[in-house]
């Protein structure tokens, strides 16, 4: 990482810290639902320094290994209790950076994030440094690219603390010294990346168009994986669904009345999730459950429960293949449960859709995904107005519907069934052959048949109905 124009330059020395700003702006705060009221930071070790052009490897056993496009400050004069005015002086060199992490070791470190980010390579900065004192620090964009794709863009002018607020709170608790590191956050847009991906961020000075040149990284496969003996380990993979693909393939071409009327047969009348509605019309689902619940929103708990890798995250990380989010939100319709984002991420992961008895936001956007949701109905507010995000893979209450785990769900424009696994093969078969009983006496029905007898059939017609293709 070297001076603009200057191959052999200095570079930096190497940092003794490397400070992260954990939320730094307001359109990743949005995707989030949280917005901080003050700067919240934690650490990575020098060792997860890279230069522009290397690799970095994607652990065996994890699925989520995210990119997040950041500007990067270099300090390059020993700051010390400065205030905001002075601030800015104290920095020599601004690039770009790429704060890597992983999703399934978020948890392991309790909000440290030291094995989700501290990885070798995990800091890629560079190519190039832009003279601080010849940039507006307010006028300072950053933007990533995924595979040739741009997916984030924002300027400083969207931060939700300014730069010079950031070093002037760091000073007030820790000198700053010559060749420290300070990754100032990264704006909505993040994303999973998988082996052969290539990441470039690149930070430019809208005032003057100095550029940092575009950071590469391409992402690889690791192939030494954790010794579960010395300490913790990911987040386990996501688990198979559970419903056979025979029975799957049968309640994909039942409708929904019919297999509410099985289970009435059986004694099962609370099986209905009363309330929401596709998304897109025609929209069908069938699945085994995957569980959220949101509890009424406390400003308290929302601040311990609502921020980085929450519930609400957990379960769109965790969501597999085959598998439906039903969330909790206790028929509240005035804060959205999911956005666009999140939907995306459960598409990704191949979830067979989404079921809440909240609200939606981005609606159009979250339709466009192609992942069915039914919901109570848009509405543009995150959930942070409403709901805390507290559990996963637990019994909730969706619609007025108990709903466990590896419950199958079956879902069209006639409403929602909540169907127990052991039951959903004998309910299938026997919503089957009703349909085709249905659909013969609806034969009879257009020939002039009188209904009497014949809806429900007595005796005669039960027996012309087992001779149908002899009749024939």
């Amino acid at each position: 990482m070297t001076e603009p124009g200057r191959a052999d330059g200095p570079g930096t020395p190497r940092p003794g810290k490397i400070i992260a700003v954990h939320a730094g702006y307001a359109s990743r705060a949005a995707e989030s639902g949280t917005r901080p009221a003050h700067p919240s930071y934690f650490l990575k070790p020098a060792s997860s320094l890279a230069d522009s052009g290397g690799e970095v490897e994607r652990p065996p056993g994890t699925e989520q290994l995210t990119c997040e496009g950041e500007i990067a400050l270099v300090i390059g004069t020993a700051a010390r209790r400065i205030g905001r005015d002075d601030a800015w002086g104290c920095v020599r060199w601004v690039t770009a950076a790429n704060d890597l992490g992983v999703g399934e070791l978020r948890a392991q470190d309790h909000g440290s994030l030291l094995r989700s980010k501290g990885g070798d390579g995990f800091t890629p900065l560079g190519p190039a440094l832009l003279d601080a004192a010849a940039v507006d620090p307010a006028a300072l964009r950053v933007r990533t690219w995924v595979n040739g794709r741009l997916v984030q863009q924002d300027t400083t002018a969207g931060l939700l603390f300014p730069l010079t607020q950031i070093l002037a709170d760091l000073s007030q608790h820790l000198t700053l010294e010559p060749g420290d590191v300070v990754l100032t956050g990264t704006p909505a847009g993040s994303r999973v990346l998988a082996p052969g991906d290539e990441v470039e961020v690149e930070v430019d000075d809208l005032a003057t168009g100095a550029a940092t040149g575009r950071l590469r990284t391409t992402v690889t496969a690791g192939s030494v994986p954790y010794d579960p003996a010395l300490g913790a380990l990911p987040a386990p993979p996501a688990r198979p669904s559970a419903l056979d693909p025979g029975t799957r393939a049968k309640l994909a071409r039942t409708p929904v009345a019919a297999l509410s009327a099985q289970l009435r047969k059986r004694g099962l009348d609370n099986v209905h999730v009363d309330g929401p509605r596709p998304l897109t019309p025609g929209s069908r689902i069938v699945g085994t459950a995957r569980t959220l619940r949101f509890v009424p929103n406390r400003e308290d708990l929302f601040a311990a429960h609502g921020g980085g890798h929450n519930a609400q995250k957990r379960a769109f990380d965790a969501v597999s293949a085959g598998e439906v989010l039903v969330i909790e939100a206790r028929g509240e319709a005035g804060a959205a449960t999911l956005g666009d984002v999140l939907a995306i991420r459960a598409h990704v992961r191949g979830a067979a859709g989404i079921v809440t008895d909240g609200g939606v936001r981005d609606a159009e956007a979250v339709a466009a995904v192609g992942i069915p949701v039914f919901a109570l109905g848009p509405h543009p507010a995150v959930l942070g107005r409403r709901h805390v995000p507290w559990d996963t893979d637990l019994t909730v209450a969706c619609g007025g519907a108990t709903v466990q785990p590896g419950d199958v769900i079956v879902a069209d424009a006639d409403g929602i069934v909540v169907i127990p696994p052991a039951l959903a093969a004998e309910v299938a078969d026997a919503a089957l052959a009703q349909e085709d009983e249905d659909a013969w006496i609806a034969e009879q029905a257009r020939a002039g048949h009188a209904l009497e007898g014949l809806f429900p059939m007595d005796t005669h017609w039960r027996a012309r109905y087992a001779r149908r293709g002899e009749e024939q």
